[in-house]
């Protein structure tokens, strides 16, 4: 079976994966100059945080996102399974007690465990939650990997190629095309996140730290030789322009606030992603006609990615007729 994968970010690289390891013949076109240049992928935290998601999104998600930790150590060797660990302003400890009853598969820590998983945090916060399953990964590096591994299984991404859905000739078509897909999806709206690089070569994290507060939440994401992400954002926005000074001024005094090293930070990047999602927040997998959309995956691209892919995959191969399938465990 030939099938034509649109879009080369997450999404359409894990598909094309599904697919070509069950015999499939996969090509993806993408319309950008390389895999996830520029589109929500590239901006992407990378945490496969199934458990700490669930305290906003619903159970299916952490039901699904469990599995995809296993799926991207067999693709990735480099994703890295420390944990997260969550932590509070004394003054915020409301937000950690919500926190706690909304997730689970986690331990309860003092000052003395959080110095001891991270060091440079020691004195810093006198209670925290450490969720010890969950992992994270490089977006960009992932990336390449995943592209690297569909070259070597014979397929083909040609890039530049802004393809109309409805007229690539294929046995099966795979639109992952995100928040583009707005032309076929109704019902798809944009949710805008914004991210910083920083360079602090004087802070030594090993895991993602997310700093609650009852305004937002931040994460801090270490990438390695003292480079760090900074996101948390979630704003009801199709916008692709530059990062504003409101979530800039968020995440540094955030980063700021869980440790005072960061103000010695260099900024190495901002940069905006706009995410795809459904009014329910919870991706699809369906079918019209002969293309089959994976989309709405919302800040949850890498974590859900796997699951809805197997889903694709499924549909494609086996000649379900149209129909729709929901995120289901």
């Amino acid at each position: 079976m030939r099938v034509t994968v649109i879009g080369a970010g997450v999404a359409g690289l894990v598909t094309a994966i599904e697919l070509a390891s069950r015999g499939a013949r996969v090509e993806i076109v993408e319309r950008g100059a390389a895999p996830g240049a520029q589109a929500c992928t590239w901006f992407a935290g990378g945490m496969l945080a199934p458990w700490c998601e669930q305290a906003t999104a619903e159970p299916q998600v952490a039901a699904l996102g469990a599995a995809s930790i296993a799926w991207w150590q067999r693709h990735f060797a480099d994703t890295v399974q420390r944990g997260t660990l969550v932590v509070a302003a004394s003054r915020d400890a409301g937000e950690l007690e919500l926190f706690g009853r909304r997730t689970d598969r986690f331990e309860a820590t003092d000052a003395a465990l959080i110095g001891a998983l991270e060091p440079d945090l020691a004195g810093r916060f006198h209670r925290g939650l450490f969720f010890p399953d969950e992992a994270h990964l490089d977006p960009r590096r992932a990336l390449q990997a995943l592209t690297a591994q569909l070259a070597a299984m014979g397929v083909t991404i040609r890039y530049g190629v802004d393809a109309d859905v409805e007229r690539v000739v294929a046995d099966r078509v795979i639109d992952c095309r995100g928040i583009a897909a707005r032309d076929t999806l109704e019902d798809l709206r944009g949710v805008r996140g914004e991210m910083i690089m920083l360079r602090a070569p004087d802070i030594h994290l090993t895991r993602p730290v997310r700093l609650l507060h009852p305004r937002f939440g931040v994460y801090v994401i270490p990438r390695g030789q003292g480079v760090f992400m900074l996101g948390g954002t979630l704003l009801e926005s199709s916008s692709h322009g530059p990062v504003t000074v409101r979530s800039a001024m968020d995440l540094l005094n955030a980063a700021y606030a869980l440790h005072p090293a960061f103000a010695e930070a260099q900024i190495l990047e901002l940069g905006v992603g706009v995410r795809p999602a459904f009014p329910d927040n919870l991706p699809r997998v369906s079918r019209r006609g002969n293309v089959i959309h994976v989309n709405g995956l919302y800040r949850h691209g890498f974590l859900l990615s796997p699951a809805m892919a197997q889903q694709a995959a499924q549909m494609a191969l086996a000649n379900i007729p149209e129909a729709s399938a929901c995120i289901s465990s």
